[in-house]
């Protein structure tokens, strides 16, 4: 029920934007997350927007990805700049009804994810 797309290959210090589209979902009341898994690696928390447009960062993305909503279009974004090449990953989004503040960073606390989509970033 999510999709997800806008990956792609981008050189070290480019920029790409990913999108989310909900379907089936009052997407108003969810809260939105991206993830991502690196090859080898655990899926780890990137951004979270509450319905409010709260927002939450990893330490490893904060002053670089942007995480945006527009109710009206039912799309999330994330903007991401300065991209390195440590964040090559699949790129998951995620939707979670109730999810409170200490959860946020945990994939457990979403109901929905999407498929993913790969980002690469090259050296």
């Amino acid at each position: 029920q999510l999709q997800a797309s806008g990956g792609g290959l981008v050189q070290h210090g480019g920029s790409l934007r990913l999108s989310c589209v909900p379907s089936g979902l009052t997407f108003s009341r969810y809260t939105m997350g991206w993830f991502r898994r690196a090859p080898g690696k655990d899926r780890e928390f990137v951004a979270s927007i509450r319905w409010s447009s709260t927002t939450h960062y990893a330490d490893s993305v904060k002053g670089r990805f942007t995480i945006s909503r527009d109710n009206a279009k039912n799309t999330v974004y994330l903007q991401m700049n300065s991209l390195k090449p440590e964040d090559t990953a699949v790129y998951y989004c995620a939707a979670g009804e109730r999810i409170i503040l200490s959860t946020l960073t945990r994939p457990n606390a979403y109901d929905y994810w999407g498929q993913g989509t790969l980002v690469t970033v090259s050296s």
